[in-house]
């Protein structure tokens, strides 16, 4: 079955690649002589070289001066002002007339000035004075305080008297202690009690002074 195959020997590739070379050589250039007889294209001649440079720029222009012309002024346009009125004097226009004389003033003696009398003075003031009914209730209980300390003490007040004989107000004038002061204002305004000042007979509210004294011998 295999009797009939022979060998063949392979040739190298560097032979059939050699050849294929020179054959592609030869096409191409049998090709490159035709081209040109078909195009009518002649020998090729050397290309000149021409050395282009750049245009050299024009000079600037010189600025030109613009002329100004002066602006012609307008004429200033006057407007009158109005007259100021001025304050008109009064006329004074003259008379024919003659004037009648006035009627003359008559005097009348208005007789002789009654003198107005001066009002009767007031009559005197009558003072007020203790109420001798009351007079038990006259003297201050002695403040504890000042009694512990064994104190004496003064007291001067101003005592308002009302038209009842009743006090209204009491002012200090003077006092040994606040305490002494204080006993004696409550006193005289719950138990002093005064025949009221009169004028004329009639009842007057009137300040009086009064003094009161506290010894502890009499405490």
């Amino acid at each position: 079955m295999y009797a009939d195959q022979r060998y063949v020997p392979r040739t190298p590739r560097s032979v059939s690649l050699g050849g294929s070379l020179a054959v592609s050589g030869l096409l191409l250039a049998g090709l490159m002589s035709f081209v040109p007889n078909v195009i009518g294209v002649g020998p090729s001649k050397p290309i000149p070289i021409i050395d282009i440079t750049d245009p050299v720029p024009p000079p600037p222009e010189p600025e030109r001066k613009v002329e100004t012309q002066p602006r012609a002024t307008q004429p200033e346009i006057y407007i009158p002002q109005p007259p100021i009125p001025q304050p008109q004097q009064p006329v004074l226009r003259g008379t024919d007339v003659i004037p009648v004389d006035p009627p003359r003033t008559v005097i009348v003696d208005p007789g002789p000035a009654v003198i107005a009398e001066p009002p009767a003075p007031l009559p005197p003031l009558i003072g007020a004075q203790r109420d001798p009914r009351f007079a038990s209730a006259y003297q201050p209980e002695y403040p504890s305080q000042e009694l512990r300390a064994q104190r004496d003490g003064n007291v001067s007040v101003r005592v308002l008297i009302g038209t009842d004989g009743r006090v209204k107000a009491v002012e200090q004038v003077s006092a040994t202690s606040p305490a002494f002061f204080e006993a004696t204002r409550k006193q005289a305004l719950a138990k002093w009690r005064f025949k009221p000042a009169t004028r004329g007979g009639i009842p007057q509210e009137s300040w009086k002074t009064m003094s009161v004294r506290f010894e502890l011998k009499n405490a």
